[in-house]
């Protein structure tokens, strides 16, 4: 009786998704209770999910590493809001409702842990690297965290990196109308706009340019994309392999150290360069002052190893971010003319004739920030995130989950659930500006929430704002008249499954 609830509920939810959502809980709880009305807390051994034999073919055998995304939608649909599932030797419990991921994260503790990322650790125990922001756990990461969010996460903080940014971002602009074939076509957009992520966080990081965005890309620094590339491929097999089997099968960890070796080689030069010059300067008599954020790293004490680390993972972080979202972004608004115009309307209007936005520009662009959080909606940047909670047991959605049990949030699932977003596959901005449409504010979290969330959020999302702006200035973005429509992949971050070409047509 409950299931057949459960499935009428399903099927009638698009036009009542809260009392739907309410009315399932009801009935998970009712089949839940003890024969004396108590609720009876189940174990994992009660939790629903594919054999490992199933997954692992649905895994390797359908292309399912580069479909996760959709493994959460089939997951969801296949066992309810919570399943189990084994990757490779890891056991993990998949939680795809925005109220059960808001229970996870409400009892993660003072200091929450991610996924065990075990194969990047690995690595950094091998060549005896420290771990950084994305690797390191407890109060290591706590100090980290606090140092540099003071400098990343307060809004007047970032707003000071504005002049930076837009520098990168007229360069961009150059660079599009170079690049552009007849018709204003440019091919391989996201190839472009991950150049511009990495020439972007550099300047943040060492408030140098590295030439992404130059006519001829330095052989060094398309080696250091192609390795950020390499690296995310690999690290979901690298993963899925038990530790043995890298023996066995060395291509896979083999291409793994080798991309990181460079990533760090990279990181560590461009550091070692800026710090001389300082020191040559200091040596002359000269002040020296920055404020791009390894001279604050340098300056608290901190091993010099472990300033490589975090220097070398916010590089990495930052670029798929600001790549991927560009380019969805852009090709959404070609393919919706109507909500293009709005928004160059609503820049040209801020602006008052002006050519360049700034940071205080952005506060009085809501469509802006609401085509920019419409996107990342659609196309979260990390499609699932994780936590393993170490402290103790806790409990979710009726389940008993053991302390260090891996959870994977799925909130690609959540974005894409119509019990919670009406029309979810439509690219629809307005949404979040219409004060009569509620969502869970769990339904969509791209940039993660609490202690963990990402550190470089604000300033990914003011480089994101002030280029979208800078391109509806300068140009009419249309779709590719030859293009197919483009779905998004997994490799590790979800990116465009297809390259992406648009025409930029001079206004």
């Amino acid at each position: 009786v409950m299931m057949m609830l459960q499935q009428a509920l399903r099927v009638s939810g698009r036009s009542s998704f809260p009392l739907v959502k309410w009315m399932e809980r009801w009935a998970e709880g009712a089949a839940a209770a003890g024969p004396d009305g108590t609720k009876a807390v189940r174990t994992l051994d009660d939790m629903p999910g594919p054999s490992l034999a199933s997954f692992a073919w649905d895994l390797f055998a359908k292309r399912g590493l580069s479909r996760l995304h959709e493994l959460q939608l089939e997951g969801a649909q296949r066992y309810g809001p919570m399943w189990k599932a084994s990757f490779g030797p890891i056991l993990t419990v998949h939680v795809a409702d925005p109220a059960l991921i808001e229970q996870v994260l409400r009892q993660e503790g003072q200091h929450p842990m991610r996924s065990d990322l075990s194969s990047w650790k690995d690595y950094r125990k091998l060549r005896g690297h420290h771990f950084g922001l994305l690797t390191s756990e407890g109060e290591e990461w706590q100090a980290v965290r606090s140092l540099l969010g003071k400098h990343m996460l307060r809004p007047k903080a970032v707003e000071t990196y504005d002049k930076t940014l837009n520098s990168v971002v007229s360069d961009l602009i150059v660079k599009l109308r170079l690049s552009r074939h007849p018709q204003g076509l440019v091919t391989d957009i996201a190839s472009e706009f991950y150049r511009f992520g990495l020439e972007g966080i550099s300047s943040v990081l060492f408030e140098s340019r590295i030439g992404c965005l130059d006519q001829v890309v330095p052989e060094e620094t398309e080696r250091f994309i192609q390795s950020i590339n390499t690296m995310f491929v690999m690290t979901l097999l690298t993963m899925a392999m038990p530790k043995w089997m890298h023996q066995l099968f060395p291509k896979p960890w083999s291409a793994f150290c080798r991309c990181w070796d460079y990533m760090f080689e990279f990181a560590k030069g461009h550091i070692d360069q800026r710090l001389m010059a300082e020191a040559e300067k200091v040596a002359r008599g000269e002040k020296v002052e920055g404020r791009y954020l390894t001279y604050f790293l340098s300056r608290t004490g901190m091993p010099m190893k472990t300033v490589y680390s975090n220097v070398t993972e916010l590089l990495l972080a930052g670029v798929d971010t600001i790549a991927s979202t560009m380019s969805w972004s852009l090709y959404e608004l070609s393919r919706h003319q109507e909500v293009q115009e709005k928004l160059r309307e609503e820049v040209l209007t801020v602006l008052e004739g002006r050519r360049m936005p700034e940071a205080a520009d952005v506060a009085r662009m809501p469509l802006l920030k609401a085509t920019v959080k419409e996107v990342l909606r659609l196309y979260p940047v990390i499609p699932a995130n994780a936590r393993v909670i170490t402290e103790r047991d806790i409990q979710v959605g009726g389940y008993l989950i053991p302390k260090n049990t891996l959870i994977t949030l799925c909130h690609f699932a959540t974005s894409r659930d119509p019990a919670v977003f009406q029309n979810p596959d439509d690219f629809q901005p307005c949404r979040w500006l219409n004060k009569d449409q509620t969502h869970h504010p769990y339904a969509s979290v791209p940039f993660g929430v609490g202690k963990r969330s990402c550190i470089g959020r604000r300033i990914a999302e003011l480089e994101l704002y002030l280029a979208l702006a800078r391109i509806l200035i300068e140009f009419d973005v249309k779709p590719d008249p030859e293009g197919v429509s483009v779905k998004p992949m997994t490799r590790t971050l979800l990116v465009p499954e297809n390259v992406i070409s648009l025409q930029f047509i001079e206004r």
